[in-house]
C-alpha cells in the first residue's frame, strides 16, 4: 500500500510538473479589459482579432467611471480604457492608485443636449443644467458652458474648475450636478445637460448632430488633455500581451469602426 501511495504521489507531481507552463502560458494570455458603458463595438472586433493570435481578452463592463480605476489598482482587471487624461490623472491623486497610460485611443467631443430648447440662446433666467459631478468631467462640462458663452469661469483654474470658479453668471443659470451616467435621464427635468459622448450614444443620441452645443475636438495636439487611454498598473505596463493589444487596437479597421458607428462622437487619436 505504502509503494502504492508513493506511486500516485509521484505521477500527480509528474503531470504537475508537465501541464503546468501550459496553464502558466495560457493565464498570461488572458487580458481583463474594463470599459464604462454597453456600446464597445470597436474592442469587441478587437477581441475576435486577438483571439486568432491566441489572445484572449475579455471585456468587463462597469456600469460609471468611478470603478474601473479602482478595479485596475486592486488588480481585478489587467486594463482599462474608458478614461481621458484629465480624469486619470484626477483619479491617481485623489487614490494615490499605482496606474498609467500607456496608448491613446480617442478623443470625444462634449456637448449640451436639451429636449427643450434648440438654441443656448433659448435658455431662460434660473434655467437648470446638468453637469457630471466628478471633477475632470464636470471641470470640462464647465468650460463648455463658458465657450457657448452663458458663464465666466476664473481662468486661473485651468481644465478642472468648480461651480466654486464662476466668476459671471448673466443667466442665473442653476448648476445641477450628478454622476455622469445620469445625465441623460434627467433630460425631461432640465432645460440641458451636459452628457459624455459614450453615455450619449447609450441612450440612442448622437454626438455629432444632437448637442445644442459642442466644444468638438478639431484639431488634436498629443498632449490634449481630453484624449482617452489604455491604462494599466505601473508595475505591469511592459506586459508583452499589452503591446499585441495596443497594436491591434491601433489599426485601419479599429479606426473604420469608431468613424461610421459614432459619426464624429468618437475620433481616433492613433496612427494606423
Amino acid at each position: 500500500m505504502k509503494n502504492i501511495k508513493t506511486l500516485l504521489t509521484a505521477t500527480f507531481v509528474g503531470f504537475s510538473f508537465i501541464t503546468s507552463p501550459a496553464a502558466f502560458a495560457d493565464e498570461a494570455n488572458e487580458i481583463k479589459l474594463g470599459v464604462v458603458g454597453e456600446h464597445n463595438e470597436a474592442w469587441e472586433n478587437v477581441v475576435k482579432r486577438l483571439d486568432k493570435e491566441g489572445v484572449k481578452l475579455t471585456l468587463v463592463k462597469f456600469a460609471d467611471y468611478t470603478l474601473p480605476n479602482r478595479a485596475l489598482n486592486d488588480g481585478e482587471i489587467d486594463l482599462n480604457a474608458f478614461q481621458h487624461v484629465a480624469y486619470l490623472k484626477a483619479d491617481i491623486e485623489a487614490h494615490d492608485y499605482k496606474i498609467e497610460p500607456i496608448a491613446n485611443t480617442i478623443i470625444s467631443p462634449l456637448g449640451l443636449y436639451s429636449k427643450k430648447i434648440k438654441n443656448v440662446s433659448e435658455l431662460q433666467d434660473g434655467d437648470t443644467i446638468a453637469i457630471p459631478n466628478d471633477p475632470t468631467n464636470g471641470g470640462r462640462a464647465l468650460k463648455v458652458l463658458e465657450l457657448a458663452g452663458l458663464i465666466k469661469l476664473d481662468p486661473s483654474k485651468g481644465y478642472i474648475p468648480t461651480v466654486r470658479d464662476i466668476t459671471e453668471n448673466p443667466k442665473h443659470i442653476q448648476i445641477y450636478e450628478v454622476d455622469a451616467g445620469n445625465t441623460p435621464s434627467l433630460l425631461p427635468d432640465v432645460a440641458a445637460a451636459i452628457i459624455n459622448a459614450n453615455y450619449a450614444v447609450d441612450n440612442d443620441l448622437n454626438p455629432s448632430t444632437d448637442p445644442i452645443f459642442s466644444d468638438g475636438v478639431g484639431r488634436v495636439d498629443l498632449d490634449n488633455p481630453y484624449i482617452n487611454v489604455i491604462a494599466a498598473r505601473t508595475d505591469n505596463k511592459d506586459n508583452p500581451v499589452f503591446k499585441k493589444i495596443i497594436a491591434a487596437y491601433q489599426t485601419k479597421e479599429t479606426a473604420e469602426i469608431i468613424k461610421e458607428l459614432y459619426h464624429g462622437g468618437e475620433v481616433p487619436v492613433f496612427k494606423y
